[in-house]
């Protein structure tokens, strides 16, 4: 009976040790000599890098300084401050303090750029024009 006991012991330890000897970390970095990218590749990096995601907001206009070229628009849960380039530069003269605008921007090197602004009819605008008649 001693001798079963030891086998058995002997064969749950081995296992109990085989399980840890494959659970060994991988290296960290591969054997693969480092190569320079060849010139089309990079060009191709940049690129995609370049590309920025277009986002469009919908708002109220805080602030406007037509001069500066630059706009905050508050929507529901924050406040986007723009910067309107040369395309939107025309439409921040007819923006006002309190106009709901539908802006397109892209972010570019942590500023928010703007493409495109108009105004937006709001509903409470639409009603008193509405209840007026």
């Amino acid at each position: 009976m001693k001798n079963v006991l030891r086998v058995l012991v002997v064969a749950l330890i081995t296992v109990a040790f085989s399980g840890i000897s494959f659970a060994q970390a991988k290296p960290a970095t591969p054997a693969t000599p480092a190569t320079p990218p060849a010139p089309a590749m990079e060009k191709k990096t940049e690129m995609k890098s370049e590309k920025a995601k277009t986002t469009r907001i919908t708002g109220e206009v805080t602030s406007v300084d037509s001069k500066a070229g630059t706009l905050t628009v508050k929507t529901k849960d924050k406040e986007t401050n723009l910067i309107a380039d040369s395309n939107a530069k025309g439409a921040l003269e007819k923006v006002k303090v309190g106009d709901m605008v539908k802006a397109t921007y892209t972010e570019k090197d942590g500023k928010m750029l703007a493409s495109s602004i108009a105004g937006v009819k709001s509903k409470a605008k639409k009603s008193e024009k509405a209840t007026a008649k």
